[in-house]
């Protein structure tokens, strides 16, 4: 089975620098698109940012230019980087993969690893 690794969550200060990687292991395999997703407390999942296999990179609304995501295929990792991080970024972030077409898509999901932003 697939597993998501992820790491890089904790606290961090207003104005700070926010990293996050995702490694997966498993079978050998590759993935479609790859990428963070984030669920604020009382609030939706939503897209930070991912990849397409195609090197393709969507953005979630609320970044206005403040993401950066790096995809190594190789490695099987996506890294994420959040400049100037603030309180309302405070979520649960989750790596995010799938893989297969649109009639066999197969998604995978981190555990999750919290991201606090507070003085």
């Amino acid at each position: 089975q697939v597993r998501l690794a992820e790491s890089g969550g904790g606290l961090v200060e207003p104005g700070g620098s926010l990293r996050l990687s995702c490694t997966a292991s498993g079978d050998d395999f590759e993935f479609n698109a790859m990428g963070w997703y984030r669920q604020a407390a009382g609030k939706k999942r939503e897209l930070v940012a991912d990849v397409g296999s195609n090197g393709v990179t969507r953005y979630g609304e609320f970044v206005k230019g403040r993401i950066t995501i790096s995809r190594d295929n190789a490695e099987k990792r996506v890294d994420l980087q959040m400049d100037s991080p603030q309180p309302d970024d405070t979520a649960v972030y989750y790596c995010n993969a799938d893989s297969g077409s649109s009639s066999y898509r197969t998604e995978y999901w981190g555990q999750g690893t919290q991201v606090t932003v507070s003085p």
